[in-house]
């Protein structure tokens, strides 16, 4: 393999699926170039027309399903269930889009001391996506059908690993109907990267990822002055208040720190329990975790599948090994097993406490914290004891005060009530603090890439 290649490997059998160029720099500008060139006119079509287009993506991404949703089980290890759901949410996404699209996008007609005006929603150009492998369709969807549908061009640096997600998605998008080349797809590596971000033709940069990538990535944009939406890490606490409902509570936690092996940024992964609840709340985790078994993520019974990389296992190891080294409660897992396939079983670390990597930093990967509160004001201060701050949740029998905690008192960009979830299309997707900024999704996230343009008569 040459220094300019790379390859994409299965982590359940460890076996190479494809090997794969780097582009030259020159080859990336003219990517950029191209899709600069089919925004011209792009931008020009209607809303309607435009939205027509994406209600197409839906339908094809239906009817691609299977193929799809194999083909990210094969770059990443997701169970085939999980693959199959994430292709009817970026379905549900385009919907979303192209009915809702025509209208928030629309202009807007203001009184202006008694002149004609109107705010317009105009394309601003070419908006450039970094994306990570945990979710190969969601992760691009979900930037590139707002900014496609408000007019722009884009592009998708997708995360090595699943470069085979990518160029689907691309030949998806053109099967169609979208103009060939709106759409790019970038194999650059890191440093590459920074001079797309500097291409005059770009005017927009979104990434999802670690908080040491969004702090790169802003930095340079900032430098540029290009606006940036950033979707980082966290690690979201969900409080069990004295009230709560211990059945619903434990169920609920257990499936929110499984979903997609663990490996998601909005998992459910410190869980806040008061003093009444701790016990029960404890050893009720403990046994449903404790009954999940590893295994083959095609397999529909499969419960938990390999983590993507190697690398990312035995990150993994290190931060649960040093969470048990500096006092946390191992109770279940907590070992890699010896077996093909990036593997690790679900973990549960109790009485975890700040100094720990459990406490302070985002476990990517199926181990939960569980972390004791005295009571309810007790169990939000420490939720708030994080850099982070993308979702969280909170059990609790009274809604009307949980939700009162969650706008007033929770900081972070989405809270859930007694459940676990992920993403809703019509819904805004997430953080502050170094979670990040911006939002995805909803009427909020179709404007994130607009130049909003005041117009006035006379």
């Amino acid at each position: 393999m040459h220094d300019n290649q790379f390859q994409t490997i299965n982590p359940l059998t460890e076996e190479v699926i494809d090997t794969y160029a780097f582009l030259s720099d020159e080859e990336a500008a003219a990517v950029v170039q191209a899709s600069h060139d089919a925004f011209l006119d792009w931008r020009l079509r209607s809303l309607e027309e435009r939205a027509q287009v994406i209600a197409a993506i839906a339908r094809a991404l239906r009817d691609s399903k299977e193929e799809f949703a194999q083909l990210m089980t094969r770059e990443v290890g997701k169970l085939i269930g999980d693959s199959r759901a994430e292709v009817d949410l970026v379905a549900a996404i385009c919907d979303y889009t192209a009915q809702h699209g025509p209208t928030e996008l629309a202009d807007d007609t203001r009184e202006a001391n008694g002149a004609t005006a109107f705010v317009t929603h105009a394309p601003i150009g070419v908006v450039y996506g970094i994306q990570p492998w945990n979710f190969p369709a969601y992760q691009a969807v979900r930037y590139s059908i707002a900014s496609l549908m408000a007019g722009n061009g884009v592009l998708l640096k997708h995360a090595e690993s699943c470069t085979g997600s990518g160029l689907f998605l691309r030949d998806l998008y053109e099967r169609a109907g979208l103009p060939k080349g709106l759409f790019g797809v970038l194999i650059i590596t890191h440093e590459q990267s920074d001079r797309i971000i500097e291409n005059d033709l770009v005017r927009g940069v979104t990434l999802t990822g670690s908080d040491r990538a969004g702090r790169a990535v802003a930095a340079k944009a900032g430098e540029l002055v290009k606006k940036t939406v950033l979707e980082l890490g966290s690690n979201d606490a969900y409080l069990v208040l004295d009230d709560a409902d211990l059945d619903l509570a434990v169920k609920t936690c257990v499936a929110g720190r499984l979903y997609n092996n663990g490996q998601t940024c909005v998992n459910a992964k410190r869980f806040i329990v008061t003093e009444k609840n701790y016990d029960a709340f404890v050893k009720g985790y403990v046994e449903q975790f404790g009954a999940i078994t590893m295994g083959d993520p095609t397999d529909g019974d499969t419960k938990l599948g390999p983590l993507v990389s190697r690398s990312q296992r035995d990150q993994l190891d290190r931060q649960v090994r040093e969470s048990v080294a500096n006092g946390a409660r191992l109770l279940v897992g907590g070992a890699v097993p010896d077996r093909t396939g990036w593997f690790y079983p679900a973990t549960v670390l109790a009485d975890v406490a700040p100094g720990q990597p459990a406490y302070d930093d985002e476990l990517f990967g199926p181990a939960a914290a569980i972390i004791r509160a005295k009571d309810d004001d007790d169990a939000m201060r420490i939720a708030n004891d994080s850099r982070y701050g993308l979702g969280g949740g909170i059990f609790s029998r009274n809604v009307d005060r949980a939700r009162e905690l969650a706008a007033k008192f929770f900081d972070t960009g989405m809270v859930f009530i007694n459940s676990f979830d992920v993403a809703t299309p019509s819904l805004p997707f997430g953080g502050v603090k170094n979670s990040g900024y911006g939002r995805e999704h909803g009427p909020e996230g179709l404007k994130e890439f607009v130049n909003v343009k005041s117009i006035k008569i006379g």
